[in-house]
């Protein structure tokens, strides 16, 4: 039997602010971030087991000391108890009534735990020498079942209603998953889209994203109604009108504002308005999809945990859902959200504009669909050109599709290089 013997922090930084990549209408020059979490045994075996937090930059090291905190719990304890029952090591830290009472299942609190599960779920799929998505849709209904906390969920998703999804699914697993391992998840890319980019440098990006084979593309908005109606105009003649154009207010308006806004720009045939208002207003949601009549309202990078989602839902307030692999309690609570999703009958197009999200949560998108949902109509996993080059096994993007993973584990792991150049040191 091997034991966890260290469990390791860093606060990892990079100066993303310098060319303005990553900007948006509240935030203006983010400096990408990640408290970074490995997990090493006494095993012999030399595998470590990685998870993340996301940052924009300050206040990571928070992050990095939450996760700390939460991991050093697992220091000495035994690895095959640890990853043989991931639903009973999942609810060990969601159900800790001192880590509870800094939450309750939100904030950084939350994410550490995430954060400690992923390191957890990466060990494991190391160790079975399969990619995450992989291990995940190969387990039986009635394992992935009692891998979901439905604690605050059973007035919207029970347990055999959860089961029923699964078992409807598991038919067709073989064939999705020779076409996925064929033809790769769908993606869409926000490269051209950051705010702080000038119209050439959009235009460009814009141009190279359709030639490269993305058929969605993804902008920012909110800061000036002007300068957005020129930016959309210019992008829609740029691209022509069968690439889908999406938009994102990261949480810049009030809800009439809101409606109001999105308005004006509704003659670009907007596939989506991301997070048009504050995460936490979940009535605001459904008043601004209402209002709109026909926009397509999306959100979740924000989604604190489950039990919002399912409001989200119960209250129609939403037509696609956002996941984040770093954002909530890790994979078993994005099981959760994908369960959630499937019962309501809405698509699932994970957010990932941040170090290590596209690494993560393509195997989120690939478990949906092999094993939840199968489909993958009109869904995207989203794409940002920035910083895989730092990751032991980065995203393929090819003919604007994510290629499935083949190395074990779920592509959280940082290279030694990236930990040591960019590990922030306060002056």
């Amino acid at each position: 039997m091997s034991r966890i013997t260290a469990a390791t922090t860093v606060d990892v930084r990079f100066p993303t602010s310098e060319q303005l990549d990553g900007s948006d209408a509240m935030n203006p020059d983010p400096d990408y971030s990640a408290a970074y979490l490995s997990l090493t045994t006494d095993a012999g075996d030399g595998l470590v087991g990685a998870g993340f937090v996301f940052t924009i930059g300050t206040g990571n090291n928070i992050a990095a000391e939450a996760i700390q905190t939460v991991a050093d719990e697992l220091v000495g304890d035994s690895v095959e108890n640890l990853l043989t029952d991931m639903g009973t090591t999942y609810r060990r830290f969601v159900y800790d009534s001192q880590l509870r009472w800094l939450g309750p299942e939100k904030g950084v609190v939350h994410m550490a735990i995430g954060a400690v599960v992923n390191a957890l779920w990466d060990l494991k799929a190391k160790r079975a020498g399969q990619p995450l998505w992989q291990l995940v849709s190969s387990m039986t209904p009635e394992e992935l079942v009692g891998l979901v906390d439905f604690r605050y969920l059973t007035d919207a998703l029970t347990p055999d209603e959860a089961l029923a999804i699964l078992r409807r699914s598991e038919p067709g697993r073989q064939q999705r998953t020779a076409e996925l391992l064929e033809r790769g998840y769908p993606a869409y890319t926000t490269t051209p889209g950051w705010l702080g980019y000038s119209d050439e440098k959009m235009l460009r990006l814009a141009r190279e994203a359709v030639a490269e084979g993305f058929t969605q593309i993804k902008l920012k908005v909110g800061g000036s109604l002007e300068d957005d109606v020129r930016r959309l105009s210019l992008a829609r003649a740029e691209v022509g009108p069968d690439i889908q154009i999406a938009i994102d207010a990261n949480q810049r308006w009030d809800v009439a504002e809101a409606i109001a806004w999105v308005k004006q720009l509704q003659p670009y045939d907007i596939a989506w308005i991301e997070e048009p208002t504050s995460p936490d207003d979940l009535v605001g949601h459904a008043a601004i999809r209402k209002g709109l009549d026909g926009v397509p309202v999306a959100t979740g990078e924000h989604t604190a945990n489950r039990v919002m989602f399912k409001q989200l839902l119960q209250l129609d307030a939403i037509d696609v859902m956002q996941i984040d692999a770093a954002r909530v309690a890790g994979v078993n609570e994005n099981l959760a959200n994908l369960l959630l999703a499937a019962k309501f009958g809405v698509r699932v197009c994970p957010h990932a504009g941040g170090v290590g999200l596209c690494e993560a949560v393509q195997h989120l998108s690939m478990i949906d669909f092999i094993a939840v949902s199968g489909s993958w109509d009109n869904r995207f996993v989203e794409f940002v050109d920035h910083l895989h080059e730092h990751f032991v096994d980065p995203v393929r993007i090819e003919h604007g599709r994510y290629v499935a993973p083949l190395t074990p584990g779920a592509g959280t792991q940082m290279t030694t290089d990236a930990l040591e150049r960019y590990r922030f040191q306060a002056n």
